[in-house]
């Protein structure tokens, strides 16, 4: 067997899929792979093609079930319209007003003809008998959208009388239809293998009619399709659906699966109408059409496709394989096993539509390697589908995906996963904030107005020190330009003469609290003479930052900033932005000038400024987001410190395993900065180490932190 990457998709399929894609714009083409299977098994199904020269000496009939399960937007209605429409509409024109009634009439006679032999009694009641049975039953539905069992069951009666046509079960948005379709595909779980059902002894009605036996097979062809916030909702539904996988659909089903939007966004009138009114692709429907309509030939009726002797031994090497690496996985993972050990099936039924399409009478090895291609994305698409988002997880992104703020009212009633007792919830929500801030950078924020809680979430993006966002203009009101520049060479603009910026765009450049746009990468801190140079780029060793020194620096009296580029992009509001870096300067080591928490807040450029870059890591900012939990905490620290100064809390919080020494280096160096002689230094720092959880030996403070300092004074 050929490695499968090495394979090819079914060329007449992918010709649909290019057709399909277009038209949605949809960048994923395994949805419209998986639909284009069903209704070409469809197809292959209402003209009774079978295999017949597989395992055992029956015909085995062609059909294929599929789900497809994609995120809203995605094309689902639209692309199954225009199959249905524009693809499809002659082959069914042509069957259903022409194939269909003539092989009901040959097969009528055919019937009446044996059970008049049997029985002894007269050709024609037997035919006037079949016949009305036959009117009785109603029109054919080509396919349909919902059913009972004994419907189902007496469509079958009819297809069996006319020995042509097929089940075709479509559930459109499972989610909302599932539980009202669990009859339905309980019985689709029989109809998948052989066409067959078990008949049941009930009371002959109006609905349910017993019919004389008429034996053979009715292939079924099942779609479902529907959006995965509506299918895996994490309550009832959900668990439906892993029950039907479990009790068979699993190893019966072509899978499609996507979570995530894969629809092309469109950004102008012009694209929108080169999408609505593409004709780039109406020839290629033409002719797909013209392609099936010849298909419903009655002459096509119980075409029977032989395997051939390669095809055979590529299905049998496929199993093999499968088989193969079912064997590696837990005995705990019955339901991928058996997906698994099934998709040879799965390959020799969708091999038989391919083959019949293209009007074919042997399937090849090329129609088999065609379905296996489609049969293991099929197979990858499961294994998401087994995965589904825990509830904390949809919640998380739930919040993100809403631009306002929602009550536990409101989630109660959107979001079904949302439920138990007040623990519970508590529960939840605990998890989808720590799981937003690992996995998805999604900030939660909380707040509370008249005791009722208010839930909101922010998506957030990791800064790119290529783009750091800013505002320039050498007016100090208007005339700012809007720029994204890489932080490394932001030192040009700060040492050029005359200019003001500010860390925020502006609606149309003019410097308003009012007109900043959200959306910030850096942090502006200014220091007006509190704390020297040297002593911050101490502190702040270990942070990647510029420093500049502002126009009123001067050798004795410290005028600066120290611009840090963020972790992450933040979009705060202006109260939000104040509390933020009100926050940041309650925490930071020396005094920060506090006017600097506005979003309007701008800074003046000095061309005889010097400039010290560092290197390090960026400046954490989600511990200081206001109404997160992250935050909560930080100020909860924060209060259990309060016996502490700012210099003392920032060291200690800044300690860890294996940097007690440098920390308290830094702490001396500090002191010894600000003034303070030896004998103060050792208290100092003797005392700080005494706070400290794993604190250091005295004999080895006094024989490197001390020493050091010492050496120091001396110079």
């Amino acid at each position: 067997m050929k490695p499968i990457d090495k394979m090819n998709y079914f060329p007449l399929a992918e010709k649909l899929v290019e057709v399909l894609q277009t038209k949605t714009q949809n960048s994923n083409p395994l949805f419209f792979r998986v639909i284009t299977a069903y209704y070409f098994s469809m197809v292959a199904g209402h003209m009774r093609a079978g295999i017949k020269n597989w395992v055992g000496k029956g015909i085995l009939p062609i059909n294929s079930y599929a789900i497809a399960i994609s995120t809203s937007g995605s094309g689902k209605g639209h692309s199954t319209t225009l199959i249905e429409q524009e693809v499809l509409s002659g082959f069914k024109e042509k069957f259903i007003e022409h194939t269909f009634p003539i092989m009901a009439e040959c097969n009528i006679e055919s019937l009446a003809m044996r059970r008049a032999s049997k029985s002894g009694k007269d050709v024609d009641d037997e035919r006037a008998k079949l016949e009305k049975t036959y009117n009785d039953l109603g029109a054919l539905m080509f396919s349909f959208d919902s059913a009972t069992v004994p419907a189902i069951k007496q469509m079958r009666q009819k297809l069996l009388i006319a020995n042509a046509g097929s089940c075709n079960l479509t559930i459109d948005e499972a989610g909302a239809n599932l539980s009202s379709s669990v009859e339905a595909l309980h019985a689709y779980l029989e109809l998948y293998d052989k066409g067959l059902i078990r008949d049941k002894l009930i009371k002959s009605s109006g609905e349910n009619t017993r019919f004389e036996r008429i034996d053979g097979h009715t292939p079924s062809n099942l779609l479902m399709f529907g959006t995965p916030s509506k299918l895996l909702d994490g309550a009832r539904t959900e668990e439906l659906f892993y029950e039907l996988l479990e009790m068979g659909y699993a190893r019966r089903c072509i899978f499609g699966f996507s979570n995530a939007s894969t629809k092309n966004h469109i950004k102008s009138v012009d694209e929108l109408k080169k999408q609505l009114f593409n004709s780039d692709h109406d020839d290629d429907l033409e002719e797909l059409n013209q392609h099936f309509s010849l298909l419903a030939d009655p002459d096509l009726v119980n075409s029977q496709l032989t395997l051939t002797d390669d095809a055979i031994d590529l299905l049998l090497a496929y199993r093999l394989h499968c088989e193969n690496t079912s064997a590696t996985l837990s005995e705990f993972e019955a339901i991928r096993k058996a997906e698994l050990e099934h998709r040879y099936f799965k390959v020799l039924k969708l091999a038989g539509a391919y083959a019949f399409v293209d009007n074919s009478n042997s399937i090849t090895t090329n129609y088999v390697e065609n379905a296996i291609k489609l049969i293991e994305d099929s197979g990858e698409a499961f294994v998401q589908l087994l995965t589904p988002q825990k509830p904390y997880v949809k919640l998380a992104k739930y919040l993100a995906s809403v631009p306002y703020e929602v009550t536990l009212a409101d989630l109660d009633i959107d979001l079904p996963c949302f439920k138990g007792s007040k623990a519970q919830k508590d529960e939840m929500i605990l998890m989808a904030t720590a799981w937003g801030y690992k996995n998805n950078n999604i900030v939660i924020k909380k707040s509370y107005v008249d005791s009722i809680l208010f839930l909101h979430a922010d998506s957030i993006q990791e800064t790119n020190l290529d783009e750091v966002v800013l505002s320039y203009s050498k007016d100090i009101t208007t005339g700012y330009k809007a720029d994204k520049v890489p932080f490394n060479k932001l030192d040009k603009l700060l040492t050029k003469a005359n200019y003001h910026w500010l860390n925020h765009h502006l609606k149309e450049g003019y410097r308003k609290e009012d007109n900043c746009i959200v959306g910030f990468n850096l942090l502006v801190l200014d220091i007006d003479g509190t704390c020297n140079l040297s002593t911050a780029l101490m502190l702040l060793k270990g942070y990647k930052a510029i420093y500049q020194t502002t126009k009123s620096h001067t050798d004795k009296n410290h005028h600066y900033r120290i611009i840090l580029p963020l972790n992450y992009t933040l979009k705060l509001s202006a109260k939000d932005y104040k509390d933020m870096y009100n926050s940041i300067i309650q925490s930071l080591p020396f005094e920060v000038d506090t006017q600097c928490n506005q979003r309007s807040r701008k800074w003046e450029t000095n061309k005889n400024a010097v400039i010290e870059h560092t290197e390090g890591e960026l400046f954490d900012i989600l511990p200081f987001i206001p109404k997160t939990t992250k935050n909560e905490e930080r100020q909860s620290h924060l209060k259990d410190q309060e016996h502490l100064d700012n210099l003392e809390r920032w060291i200690i919080n800044n300690t860890g395993d294996g940097n007690r020494n440098n920390m308290l280096l830094r702490y001396a160096l500090v002191l010894l900065d600000s003034g303070l002689n030896q004998h103060q230094i050792k208290d100092k720092v003797l005392a700080l180490n005494d706070k400290l959880i794993d604190k250091l030996d005295e004999l080895e403070i006094m024989s490197t932190i001390l020493y050091t300092v010492a050496q120091r004074a001396n110079e």
